[in-house]
């Protein structure tokens, strides 16, 4: 009879049930006998024993006790004869976990000491040992193998306690949805570690209570129905539970987790515009501007490609005047202006527009019928500039019109047919002022004469700008430009280049001057240039003559040999091609000087060439030798003072010296005359009266105070050694801690003699050596008296 635990509602409650135990423990405990290594056989022979296989010993995790628990007793037959001593080895005996088995080492009975788990060890082999008295191995060590046979005491485990997992909406039945898994540590081999899965309860219930299933083996979440609508019911929790002992609620372990569920979206809610007609209306000539606002409903998730509109116009736009412009947080259409419209052509548009989403529909759904909508669009009428059907316009005259000729008339036409109103032309810009218009009816008159060759001008053509304006309300106006190309005429006279030159004095081969001519106009009133020498004066012809090298050039050379160097004014007359030619009399100044090897002139000849003189050339040269002299010198002096400057730095120029310098004066005075100076005011008055009486700010700063002042010290009328540099000192220190004494620069007064003085006369004192007079006591007033003690001291006369 065994004793089997078993929970009962929680109880604990102990029950008692009668079950058949294993084979191995209703027989007494195992003996395991060591094999005999040997036998002799009756002829002698040795023959090895077969060896037992030594089956394993099965020992229940959690068993209860009482411990030590016996599991196999292990004896030699040679206990008979000699006393043996068992011992075991191996890990839970002798290395850790330690203690776990133990043996009686004289009856070999060996023991469990503890409790088993197989969730941590599910094995132990450990090895028998039979050693005599004295240590010695009586049997071979037999191995042992033990193993823990598994109780359920571990509950299913899931490895987390939320599952996330989702589905389409719209979902066929049996489609897979999400694995749940749970892991037992019991032995999966048997009952203990089998885990069956079963759904205890779906939230909400929506369509139906049981919309999902489990495979009780493998864990899978699948659909049992169809009707998975996001838009009603876009999440499911779901809790499962995992039970061992192949699902037994009796006998099995349990735990649960909880799987959600997330159906997600697919397009199966076309969008439905929220109005059969919408409408709007748009100025005209305005773009890129809202003129309508279609709002529609689509039950998809939001802001998703199945929720996300697009918008079409299918009809009523061939031009394409209009574009809608989905809003990404509203999903509603705005109609706007690509193209400006103009009212004269349509006042209103007839739009139709189809809507989609963004993702194609699932399949299986249709269309909404209200997926189409018809916009109207109504054109404002607005006041439009006037405008020049041609602009700009061209136009060609011949230069030399003169003021006051029509040229055109340049004429504005207003777009708004339906508005009765009249335009006014004004000037925007003539640069030259040579134009004017009619306000009226905008006729282009000239007010002064078209000159091609004005520097406004450019490339033939001159430029205008006029500007037209209607009377709408607002006013509005609008320009246009008028180009006149202006036709040449033969109007400027041929100028000869170059107006001065130069040419040897002697006449030699490709000697003379190459000249053409300027002409402002344009062909055909240019070249080719006729050149030509007047017929007067005579000499112009002789000297000079005039031959042709092709249509723009000719050449002017000397006809005689040689001619003396001066500069002449040669005339030539050119004329152009004109019809009828102009032409025109120019002056070339043509110097005439000697040239050197090269026929180049030289630098005296081109002067002499210029109209100086041989003596007029050499002063200029005198004076630029001078000129470079002065330069020189004047750079050699600047050098040496800055040499000086360098040598002695410490000499300060008198007029670079910013200290005090020494003023002289050569006025010396005037004798004794300047020297009447009032000395009273450097002796100290008798009566302090004038000074009390004087207001205060004005006493002088060297003036005795008239407030009490320190006490100075009064030297002694009869001196000792010592007397004076005391004398000094006190002074001094007084002097120091009187607040009342006059500034640094003052005069410090140190003892006050009255009008006259208390020392004796010193006319008493004589360099006759026989007064009367102890000198003596000088040797006491310090080393400075010493020489006077010396002279005046007791010696005799030398």
């Amino acid at each position: 009879k065994t004793i089997r635990w078993r929970e009962r509602d929680g109880n604990g409650e102990k029950e008692e049930e009668e079950v058949k135990a294993p084979p191995e423990f209703q027989a007494p405990p195992t003996v395991i006998m060591f094999p005999r290594q040997q036998e002799i056989s009756s002829k002698g022979l040795r023959r090895q024993k077969r060896d037992w296989v030594i089956p394993p010993v099965n020992v229940p995790e959690n068993s209860r006790g009482p411990f030590p628990q016996m599991l196999v007793s292990i004896r030699s037959d040679q206990d008979r004869n000699i006393s043996i001593r068992y011992s075991i080895t191996g890990v839970g005996a002798d290395q850790p976990p330690n203690e776990v088995f133990s043996i009686d080492p004289v009856a070999g009975k060996m023991f469990v000491t503890k409790p088993l788990d197989r969730e941590r060890r599910s094995s132990y082999h450990l090895r028998a040992h039979a050693v005599n008295m004295n240590g010695e191995r009586v049997e071979s060590p037999i191995d042992l193998y033990i193993y823990v046979i598994d109780m359920n005491d571990n509950r299913p485990e899931f490895k987390n306690q939320v599952y996330n997992g989702s589905v389409d909406e719209g979902s066929k039945p049996g489609t897979f949805v999400m694995h749940l898994a749970a892991f037992d540590h019991d032995d999966n081999t048997t009952a203990n570690g089998m885990v069956r899965y079963r759904i205890l309860s779906q939230t909400p219930h929506s369509p139906i209570p049981n919309m999902f299933t489990i495979n009780s083996e493998t864990g899978d979440i699948v659909t049992v129905a169809a009707g998975l609508d996001r838009e009603k019911v876009s999440q499911y929790s779901i809790i499962v539970q995992a039970t061992d002992m192949e699902g037994n609620l009796n006998f099995g372990l349990s735990n649960t987790a909880t799987a959600i569920i997330s159906v997600t979206d697919i397009n199966d809610n076309p969008p439905e515009l929220t109005s059969r007609t919408f409408s709007g209306e748009v100025p005209e000539n305005r773009i890129n501007v809202a003129v309508a606002n279609l709002t529609v409903i689509d039950r998809d998730q939001p802001r998703s490609p199945n929720w996300n509109a697009v918008y079409r116009i299918i009809s009523g736009d061939p031009i394409g005047h209009f574009t809608i412009i989905t809003d990404p947080h509203t999903n509603d259409g705005m109609v706007t202006v690509v193209k400006p419209v103009d009212f004269e052509q349509n006042r209103a548009f007839m739009l139709t527009v189809v809507v989609n989403n963004q993702a194609p529909l699932a399949s299986g759904i249709q269309s909404s019928l209200q997926s189409t909508s018809g916009v109207t669009i109504s054109v404002v009428d607005v006041n439009e500039p006037p405008f020049f059907p041609t602009n700009p316009k061209s136009i060609r005259f011949e230069e030399g019109v003169p003021a006051g000729t029509s040229l055109t008339t340049f004429s504005a036409s207003d777009p708004d047919r339906f508005m009765q109103q009249s335009i006014r032309y004004s000037k925007l810009a003539d640069p030259a002022e040579w134009l004017s218009i009619n306000t009226t009816n905008g006729q282009i008159v000239t007010t002064a004469t078209l000159d091609r060759e004005s520097i406004y001008v450019k490339n033939n053509i001159y430029e205008a700008t006029f500007l037209a304006v209607d009377n709408g309300s607002p006013m509005a106006s609008g320009t246009g430009t008028l180009q006149i190309y202006l036709i040449d005429v033969n109007d400027n006279a041929p100028s000869l280049l170059p107006r001065e030159s130069q040419i040897c004095e002697r006449i030699n081969r490709n000697a003379g001057i190459n000249i053409t001519a300027a002409d402002s106009d344009t062909d055909p009133n240019v070249g080719p240039f006729v050149f030509e020498l007047p017929t007067f004066p005579a000499s112009i012809r002789r000297n000079w003559t005039v031959s042709r090298l092709n249509g723009d050039y000719a050449r002017l050379s000397l006809r005689i040999q040689y001619l003396e160097p001066r500069v002449y004014e040669v005339p030539v007359i050119v004329s152009d091609s004109g019809n009828p030619p102009l032409s025109n009399r120019s002056i070339i100044k043509v110097k005439v000087c000697p040239c050197d090897e090269n026929g180049d002139c030289t630098l005296v000849g081109a002067v002499a060439a210029a109209g100086l003189g041989t003596g007029a050339i050499i002063a200029i040269l005198i004076c630029i030798i001078i000129l470079l002299s002065m330069v020189l010198v004047f750079v050699v002096w600047m050098k040496r003072r800055e040499k000086e400057r360098q040598t002695k730095q410490l000499l300060i120029d008198p007029e670079d010296d910013v200290r005090d310098n020494i003023l002289k004066y050569d006025e010396e005075g005037g004798g004794e005359e300047d020297q009447d100076y009032d000395l009273s005011q450097l002796q100290q008055p008798d009566s302090l009266e004038h000074i009390i009486s004087k207001p205060l700010g004005v006493r002088r700063v060297d003036e005795r105070p008239i407030i009490p002042e320190s006490q100075y010290p009064i030297r002694p009328a009869v001196p000792h050694p010592g007397d004076i540099g005391d004398f000094i000192n006190e002074g001094l220190r007084a002097a120091d801690n009187d607040p009342t004494a006059p500034p640094y620069d003052s005069l410090l007064v140190f003892d006050y003699e009255g009008s006259g003085s208390t020392a004796g006369s010193v006319s008493s004192l004589n360099s006759s050596s026989t007064g009367d007079q102890d000198y003596d006591y000088l040797n006491d007033w310090g080393p400075r008296f010493k020489k006077l003690a010396d002279m005046y001291g007791g010696g005799e006369d030398d």
